[in-house]
């Protein structure tokens, strides 16, 4: 792969200039040019995410967003918000979630730029190019911040995973599929089935 190809799999973006990996902040990130890829850090590794998703991937992210638009922004509750928004959860970790939620009382993190510090809900729609990193970097990056409930959708198995932050780690209230309605403590009496999130 030359630099020049466009990744279909994250990795550590070693060819940009700028600090030294594991050393980028928000500051370094925000000043990167336009240049056609998109980016995110995570512990101070900027990474370089494959920019143009399947379309399957984003008819699954567009449901997300239009049930959580209806059950969370239009129900006065809060606001959401989908990539590529940046969230910078430490001034190290940079990341432009799927989708994100961000109650009333948390709406103080909201900048003209981008969202400081962590949502209380993320929404990350696995792709073959970014679902390990999603259940790895992202998995321990959302953790640490501090983001009360991480969603894993699958659009592939037509499953959604909800993990709900306990003493600093997740634990899993469920996989739910067909016609099971997903179970929140952000987002409680959502009457959605987790069929309804992947198109056939």
């Amino acid at each position: 792969m030359t630099i020049s190809e466009k990744p279909h799999v994250v990795i550590p973006a070693d060819h940009v200039p700028g600090p030294k990996q594991g050393q980028w902040t928000y500051g370094h990130y925000a000043a990167l040019p336009n240049d056609g890829q998109r980016y995110e850090t995570v512990d101070g590794v900027l990474y370089t995410v494959p920019p143009s998703p399947m379309e399957w991937h984003q008819r699954s992210a567009g449901r997300f967003i239009y049930y959580l638009l209806a059950h969370v922004e239009l129900a006065g509750r809060g606001r959401v918000y989908h990539a590529p928004f940046d969230v910078e959860l430490t001034s190290k970790i940079v990341l432009q979630p799927d989708v994100l939620v961000l109650l009333n009382e948390s709406c103080g993190k909201i900048t003209s730029s981008h969202i400081t510090g962590a949502p209380d809900l993320v929404v990350e729609v696995l792709s073959p190019g970014t679902a390990q990193y999603d259940w790895q970097q992202k998995y321990d990056a959302y953790a640490q911040a501090g983001v009360r409930e991480y969603w894993i959708g699958d659009p592939i198995n037509h499953t959604l995973e909800v993990l709900v932050l306990e003493n600093g780690e997740y634990h899993s209230t469920g996989i739910f599929r067909g016609e099971q309605v997903v179970l929140s403590k952000i987002v409680p009496e959502f009457p959605v089935q987790a069929r309804q999130f992947f198109p056939e």
